[in-house]
């Protein structure tokens, strides 16, 4: 195999090598269950609609923090910065504000988060390792304070709007050509950043900072600002990811958000972003999102505990990690 060709198929195995895996994992699970004396569930309608919902608010979350990822940062405030975007949506729907109005103090709640970091890593170039594990309590705090350390539910039938119960909800009749609207909102979203990504400028510069951000300044790439935008563009994404997440609970939990930053930030590492900057794609997030989720519901099918189903993430995760090392090493 030459050089080129040898190099195409590198590319090629990294953007669907992610998808692949799920496909197996997938099988894996629903042989697995089929073996079983009353199993066959897994691969079911109703189950494979539970995947894709659990599947849709790490995605949509994911979709920012890929952006973060890829410029060679991280966000450890992404769970309760989601957490307080649907408090904060679930606080003004209770106090009679238009749907409209909720959604968007919840978006804005997350680009403010997502600024908050930017500004605080770019303007003052600290660690976002540090810079985030700080805001990370501030908005916990910040949702325990707004929800007076309980859990805001505003009513149900009258205060929360139709479309907002439907958007997760797996009922025949909320279903659009067989999915819950939200993972369909949650797939153009994914085709909105993969186009970013593919043709615009912008991600060029991302890409070039994360790789190696001495050289992108030299030239003449903001970097500063660059990552200001991103951490922006990754708030605008939890706040989007709070929706779905109001959409499920149906109330405000400020902290209902504690452990998803790690499940978002697992996302992009399994579908084979790289913790070092450079590299990540749309498809791998939505792939390593998916293959979460079908993990999570095979243990559960197949009778297997929780402490146990965390061990198995865990060691999923930790894999991911060591191929992407063994990766760079190969670059290196």
């Amino acid at each position: 195999m030459s050089d080129g060709s040898e190099t195409r198929f590198y590319r090629l195995l990294e953007l669907l090598g992610p998808l692949i895996a799920l496909v197996v994992v997938f099988l894996a699970f629903g042989v697995a269950d089929s073996l079983q004396e009353k199993g066959g569930n897994f691969l079911s309608k109703n189950n494979v609609q539970r995947i894709a919902v659990n599947t849709a608010t790490v995605a949509v979350a994911g979709l920012g923090m890929t952006f973060i990822i890829i410029s060679g940062g991280i966000d450890l405030s992404a769970g309760t910065a989601m957490a307080l975007s649907a408090t904060v949506l679930a606080y003004a729907l209770l106090h009679d504000c238009s749907a409209g109005l909720a959604v968007v103090l919840c978006l804005l709640t997350g680009v403010g988060c997502g600024l908050i970091n930017g500004l605080l890593i770019s303007g003052l170039r600290m660690i976002p390792f540090i810079v985030t594990l700080g805001t990370m309590s501030i908005f916990l705090g910040l949702a325990k304070l707004i929800a007076k350390e309980t859990t805001v539910r505003p009513d149900r039938t009258t205060q929360v709007p139709e479309w907002l119960r439907q958007f997760l909800s797996t009922r025949e009749d909320a279903l659009v050509a067989g999915m819950p609207m939200g993972v369909w909102v949650m797939l153009l979203l994914a085709l909105m950043v993969a186009a970013v990504l593919r043709y615009t400028v912008f991600s060029r510069h991302v890409f070039a900072i994360g790789s190696n951000e001495n050289t992108a300044r030299l030239c003449g790439i903001r970097s500063n600002r660059v990552k200001v935008i991103v951490y922006a563009l990754g708030g605008l994404f939890i706040g989007i990811a709070g929706i779905y997440q109001f959409s499920r609970l149906s109330v405000g939990n400020p902290t209902s958000g504690i452990g998803k930053e790690l499940q978002v930030i697992a996302a992009v590492v399994i579908g084979g972003g790289s913790l070092n900057g450079g590299s990540g794609t749309v498809l791998g997030t939505l792939a390593g999102a998916a293959i979460m989720a079908v993990i999570q519901s095979g243990c559960t099918q197949l009778g297997i505990n929780n402490p146990m189903q965390d061990i198995i993430l865990g060691v999923v995760i930790v894999l991911a990690v060591f191929v992407d090392q063994l990766r760079h090493r190969k670059i290196g």
